[in-house]
């Protein structure tokens, strides 16, 4: 189970973070952000990447803070998309109160599937889902990704629907890490930034291979899934 941060601790992990997706491709020029909640022990509220700031160059003491009311208190001017992260917290809260790191990237395949509307529909059938199970560690370390129909950047709307998609996969017992923003990217998040990073990771690489297998690729059956379910407690 990973431990919360001091806030010093949680700003460097958020640099390092941002420079490893940075230097391998994950995140170009200012597109993406980094947020992390911190514990009441570190002072409560949050700590969010600036607008604009190129993630492979962040400087810790320049990230946002915000306090527990999502008011900007210290550092460079917030993302614009903070609403969208607090929602996330507050509404995964109500399934894993350690929650702790949001990350939103514009990563190239994951991208590509919303333009060519090559996702998968959901057998729940009110959302449409980014990517069929086809591999076991997309379904162990990711889960089913939800697309959120396209809004600007920061748009309050996405953030309803973003907490109209966890809600609703809840109700079914499936506790999502990651939702799809049409035309913009995945949001992804976990307990620690390393896990939340980790989850992008499987994500995208998940994407890649269904770009360049379409629909070729067959998924996992249903004795497939079974197994992933009573092995490992996978949720699909």
């Amino acid at each position: 189970m990973s431990q919360p941060l001091t806030e010093n601790q949680a700003r460097d992990e958020i640099c390092r973070v941002g420079k490893s997706l940075f230097d391998r491709g994950y995140v170009h020029a200012s597109a993406g952000n980094i947020s992390y909640r911190l514990d009441d022990q570190a002072g409560g509220g949050f700590l969010i990447t600036p607008t604009d700031a190129c993630l492979g160059f962040l400087d810790p003491g320049r990230l946002s803070r915000l306090n527990a009311q999502g008011e900007h208190v210290a550092g460079d001017e917030p993302s614009k998309t903070f609403f969208l992260h607090s929602r996330i917290y507050a509404t995964a809260a109500k399934l894993n109160n350690k929650v702790r790191c949001v990350i939103h990237t514009h990563s190239t395949h994951c991208v590509a599937l919303t333009l060519h509307q090559q996702g998968a529909m959901s057998e729940q059938e009110e959302f449409k889902e980014l990517l069929p199970p086809i591999t076991p560690y997309f379904v162990m370390k990711v889960g089913r990704v939800p697309v959120i129909p396209y809004d600007r950047p920061g748009s309050p709307q996405t953030a309803q629907r973003v907490q109209q998609a966890i809600e609703h996969y809840a109700s079914k017992d499936v506790a999502i890490r990651a939702v799809m923003l049409e035309r913009l990217g995945p949001n992804v998040w976990h307990e620690s930034a390393a896990q939340a990073m980790a989850t992008l990771e499987e994500l995208e690489e998940t994407a890649k291979l269904f770009w360049r297998g379409g629909q070729a690729i067959a998924a996992l059956d249903t004795d497939q899934l079974e197994q992933l379910r009573s092995t490992f407690g996978s949720q699909w």
